[in-house]
């Protein structure tokens, strides 16, 4: 009965309000330039605008493609439609989905773990809200009176909690891991030495993309046939 519940009124429920509140989200992006177009007449030079998306889609096209496949597992469908709504996916939305189903005792991508990531997700953007809100107020001033030391330590938060994050799925999967670590450290290194610079921008997507995939392999590969690791 859950899982019916789940399939048949949940999920297409939560299809609806994702994607009406994705289009409201996109509606809203463009909504400033619209009204500086149509009340003030403000438009900018077609070549400048397509200067501009060429050099924002080359820096950051590649996570349009990367992100979604990544975080998927993790978040579950509600979760991604949340996480690209919200904003700050890696270093707050998913840590917090990947947390509360660990906490929660579930596995990521089971329609259970997906329900947790849901919940974990929307107490994250809660609280990010509330927290975001006093930074705003506060935060110049109380950044300005910590020392430089403590300022240049934040810029390792988040190689920090992605660390921590790849103990917590690696000791379930220690052989997946160490492979995926191994091979990793192989492409950057790869990378580094100029491998790749036939690819255009090889540097900004390789090493994420092709880590995903060949981890995606493996794990169907290796699928059914061994128990995983303990």
């Amino acid at each position: 009965m859950n899982k019916d519940y789940f399939e048949n009124e949940y999920m297409p429920q939560m299809h609806r309000i994702g994607k009406l509140t994705g289009f409201l989200g996109v509606v809203l992006s463009f909504a400033p330039a619209a009204v500086l177009a149509v009340v003030y007449g403000l438009l900018p030079n077609p070549a400048a605008l397509l200067t501009a998306f060429i050099a924002a889609a080359s820096a950051f096209g590649f996570l349009w493609v990367v992100e979604p496949i990544s975080y998927f597992t993790v978040l579950g469908p509600v979760g991604t439609y949340m996480a690209f709504l919200s904003g700050n996916i890696s270093n707050m939305r998913v840590p917090c989905a990947s947390m509360a189903q660990i906490s929660a005792g579930v596995e990521p991508g089971s329609d259970e773990g997906s329900i947790i990531a849901t919940i974990g997700m929307a107490t994250s953007i809660v609280i990010n809200v509330s927290v975001l809100t006093i930074g705003v107020i506060l935060g110049s001033s109380v950044l300005s009176m910590l020392p430089a030391s403590v300022t240049e330590a934040l810029n390792y938060l988040l190689p920090a909690l992605f660390g921590a994050l790849l103990m917590q799925f690696g000791l379930k999967q220690k052989s997946l891991a160490g492979t995926m670590l191994v091979f990793s450290i192989l492409v950057c290194i790869a990378l580094k030495a100029g491998v790749f610079n036939w690819l255009p921008g090889a540097s900004n997507y390789l090493g994420t993309l092709s880590s995903v995939f060949v981890a995606i392999a493996i794990t169907l590969f290796t699928y059914g046939k061994k128990p995983a690791d303990k």
